[in-house]
């Protein structure tokens, strides 16, 4: 039960410090959606989302009213559209036709994202798949609110370098065909290895083939709640610091599972997991950047900045699995570049590059996010990036993941704005040495000797 002193707590947190519900994602699975006809297809998958999410908005903004707590987005995740649509579509064409149907059903029950454009290719690819990843550029190009995914690799069976080539040709063709948006396609579309079946957050959320028929899962975030904790310690020692960190997680993740827990019972809609991901915006006082500058670093990317990322990664965590017995998705600290108006500050100063951000990604939940890149950056380059991360997530056994975004007409030194949650980004310099004899070998890069635990 709670007390007076949690609820005054609980509401300095959210007026003071920025907590916030960053997503309720409803989970909804579309194999029965099937058919041999396309049209079919489609209309089985518009009748069960307006179905099942009619009253997700409503319910998520009565809960914000009720509980004074800010739930910033209300989103759909969706089985793979690869698994959903390889029976009716015979092109890639076919597949566009089902990423505008999740568009109208999006604006419908009125979600600002819908998750799950996607396909699980660790191993291979099926006809249905190759087909989905050639849609993509297409797809994200005439939606507004359909996110893509793919999966390339895991550690139990190694990377698909046929698909991390693939994928690094499709980058380039989604931020040609969105040139006229500041390529703008590429902020709703992710490549990872080790995806989770039950990640809330976009771009990169899908409903896995694992889960029940409809759940609901909450992402929760709170940079400023966290900062403004630490700050209480300054300059006492580590464990201090990390005893401060696992509790202030600990109070956040009740908030999400308070949230979680009412939209379940109202809609009617089993509970899924929390996830406790600290996901920054551009507003001031709401950045993991800050986070590592008052753990002690003068900029993200100064020496000592991934030892901190990791000690503030596993206390989010311990904080977090104590709070909920559900605890899932991402779950840590991201470092999306143009979300993060310290992280932007700390490029801009030179303190970060492209090589810093991918060693702090071993230690992070997520990888190489929202970073974007000249425009002239070749399709080989942006797969080597990917082979890269898709390799740390491998051989540790942790979900990695990249969202980059070649801007067309811009070089280092300028900037691109994507608005909103997405913030504004510096363009960052790439390694000009080629990798393209090794991108183009084709195949798969194995499995490391320690996912054989059968």
């Amino acid at each position: 039960m709670l007390n007076i002193n949690e609820v005054i707590e609980t509401n300095k947190m959210i007026h003071e410090m920025n907590l916030d519900v960053r997503t309720i994602t409803m989970g909804i699975s579309l194999l029965d959606c099937v058919s041999e006809d396309l049209e079919v297809c489609c209309e089985n998958i518009h009748n069960k989302i307006t179905t099942l999410a009619k009253d997700l908005v409503k319910t998520g903004k009565e809960i914000e009213f009720e509980y004074g707590i800010p739930i910033v987005n209300k989103r759909i995740s969706i089985t793979p559209i690869a698994l959903v649509g390889g029976r009716c579509c015979k092109s890639p064409e076919d597949f566009v036709r089902i990423a505008k149907e999740l568009d109208r059903c999006a604006d419908e029950v009125g979600v600002n994202f819908i998750g799950g454009y996607s396909a699980l290719v660790n191993k291979g690819m099926t006809k249905a798949d190759e087909m989905l990843i050639r849609s993509i550029p297409q797809a994200l190009a005439s939606t507004e609110r359909v996110c893509s995914s793919v999966n390339v690799g895991s550690t139990k069976t190694g990377i698909n370098m046929d698909a991390v080539k693939l994928i690094g040709e499709i980058i380039v063709e989604t931020s040609e065909l969105t040139k006229d948006r500041d390529c703008i396609g590429n902020a709703k579309f992710v490549v990872f290895t080790n995806a989770p079946d039950d990640n809330p957050f976009m771009a990169g959320a899908f409903h896995g083939v694992t889960e029940a028929d409809c759940i609901i899962n909450v992402g929760v975030s709170g940079p400023g709640v966290v900062k403004r904790a630490i700050e209480q310690v300054r300059g006492q020692n580590f464990e201090v610091l990390c005893e401060t960190i696992k509790k202030t997680a600990f109070k956040v993740t009740r908030v999400g599972q308070l949230v979680a827990k009412e939209a379940s019972k109202r809609l009617g809609v089993p509970f899924g997991i929390i996830d406790l991901s600290l996901a920054p915006t551009p507003a001031v006082g709401d950045s993991v950047g800050e986070i590592l500058e008052e753990i002690g670093l003068e900029y993200a990317g100064a020496p000592g900045t991934t030892a901190a990322l990791a000690l503030l990664n596993d206390q989010v965590k311990k904080g977090g699995v104590m709070a909920s017995s559900y605890v899932g998705g991402l779950s840590g600290a991201f470092i999306p570049v143009s979300e993060d108006q310290r992280m932007i500050d700390a490029v801009e100063a030179g303190a970060l590059t492209l090589e810093k951000l991918e060693a702090m990604t071993c230690v992070c939940s997520v990888g190489l996010d929202m970073i974007a890149v000249p425009g002239d950056t070749k399709a080989t380059t942006i797969s080597g990036i990917i082979a890269d991360e898709m390799a740390l997530g491998m051989v540790n056994q942790k979900t990695t993941a990249v969202r980059i975004i070649p801007v067309i007409g811009k070089g280092v030194g300028d900037t691109v704005e994507f608005g909103g949650l997405l913030g504004y980004a510096p363009i960052m310099p790439v390694n000009k040495f080629d990798c393209s004899a090794f991108v183009n070998r084709g195949g798969r890069i194995p499995a490391p000797i320690h996912s054989f635990k059968n």
